[in-house]
């Protein structure tokens, strides 16, 4: 038999416990300042890089390439290869976002030879596409550029003889002021001077996207440009909620982040959002109240934007077509007011002379709860009432459907990453 090793008594330090509790908060709080800056450097380079991207797209599609749908299939070709080779993050709908966003913001020298990003303000014949910007502590960071000349189909930067090549100079990615994720929900504001109220008050605040979600969402812009007390509006509306926190982990564990780098997520939102809509798509169907499945995330384009229709049902005995859009978080106006633009394109569109007006089922989801809104379209609200609620599932039925089937997807995941 071996000889037992002799044991070693392990040396407790003593520390008083108002001494070491300070200890603990101050290493705590350095951790987690050092974690939201790397997230912020990383997110800085992405979105420059996204932003270069964007450019040579455009800079191709010009090159002689105009020719009907040949930006589209560029755009799918891209995706399907870049996924390939660098795995997620590289969608279709997230290299559209690629495209727009360099169509959308412009890099500019400000006085103090500085370059920042700023949204191009579209003018026709002089006249803006929005109310007037409120005036407000962070006019000058609101200030639209104008666009830029073009020059062999790329936009220049004033001062400068060529285009700027962000790949090449990495100090430039410090012109982008703001996380991908915010940039990503401001483009879906379709007014530019809107935008860029938005974009100038999430600099000027240090706005969360969650923040910047909320204020969009309650239009914060329109309802500070015709109020008659601008002041008083605008200190109320950015006030920040408890809600619009972001921790450092969440941070750093940002979607887009894990995606750029090629980090593994043991369940993402993207993958969560896809296996709701298909256990949703299976709930209905399996419902025998008459719904025939069309189409999962059926892309439409409205003017220069592409959308996608999470699910698209039949209903036979309505005889019209339902959509179906998934939401992260809680209802908002916006919510409603991206509803009834599929509406109308699905009325324009994909309705036969012989059906009735399409309907919307809006299903939005937070962690432990869900609200189910039904939208009517054109439809009479005591029709829609009388006959088209007793043929369309319960709303209760389909909110704890959605909750539930979160929780189970999530626990799944959990114990995957357990093995």
């Amino acid at each position: 038999m071996s000889p037992k090793r002799p044991t070693t008594k392990r040396t407790i330090v003593p520390a008083a416990p108002r001494e070491y509790g300070t200890l603990v908060s101050e290493i705590s709080g350095l951790l987690e300042h050092a974690r939201r800056g790397a997230a912020r450097s990383v997110n800085a380079i992405l979105t420059a890089t996204y932003w270069e991207i964007g450019r040579r797209i455009v800079e191709h599609e010009q090159g002689g390439k105009a020719r009907a749908g040949y930006g589209e299939a560029l755009l799918a070709r891209l995706s399907e290869d870049l996924t390939a080779k660098f795995g997620r993050g590289f969608s279709e709908r997230n290299v559209l976002n690629m495209k727009e966003f360099y169509l959308g913001w412009e890099i500019v020298q400000t006085p103090s030879a500085q370059f920042e990003a700023r949204v191009k303000c579209l003018e026709i014949h002089g006249v803006s596409d929005g109310p007037p910007i409120p005036q407000t502590p962070s006019a000058e960071l609101m200030k639209c550029s104008t666009p830029a000349k073009k020059s062999d189909g790329i936009h220049s930067i004033p001062g400068q003889s060529s285009p700027l090549r962000l790949a090449k100079k990495t100090a430039e990615a410090s012109a982008f002021l703001l996380s991908w994720s915010h940039y990503v929900r401001l483009m879906s504001v379709e007014k530019s001077h809107a935008r860029a109220f938005y974009e100038a008050e999430a600099i000027h605040g240090g706005w969360s996207v969650r923040q910047l979600d909320r204020q969009i969402g309650t239009q914060f812009f329109e309802r500070t440009a015709h109020s008659k007390q601008q002041a008083a509006v605008l200190a109320r509306g950015r006030r920040a909620k408890a809600e619009d926190a972001v921790t450092p982990d969440e941070e750093v564990r940002n979607p887009y982040l894990l995606e750029f780098l090629n980090l593994k997520d043991e369940f993402s939102e993207g993958d969560l959002e896809e296996a709701l809509i298909r256990h949703l798509e299976w709930f209905l169907l399996e419902l025998g109240a008459g719904f025939a499945f069309v189409a999962r995330q059926k892309r439409i384009r409205v003017g220069r934007t592409w959308y996608r229709i999470d699910l698209l049902l039949y209903h036979r005995a309505l005889r019209c077509l339902v959509i179906i859009d998934l939401k992260r978080g809680h209802f908002t106006h916006a919510d409603a007011g991206q509803m009834n633009l599929y509406l109308n394109y699905v009325k324009e569109h994909l309705t036969l002379p012989d059906e009735a007006d399409p309907i919307g089922i809006i299903l939005c989801r937070d962690r432990d709860a869900a609200v189910v809104k039904y939208a009517m379209g054109g439809i009479n609200a005591n029709v829609f009432a009388s006959r088209y609620m007793t043929e369309l599932p319960d709303p209760e039925a389909l909110r704890q459907e959605i909750v539930s089937a979160q929780h189970m997807l999530e626990s799944r995941a959990a114990m995957k990453k357990k093995r």
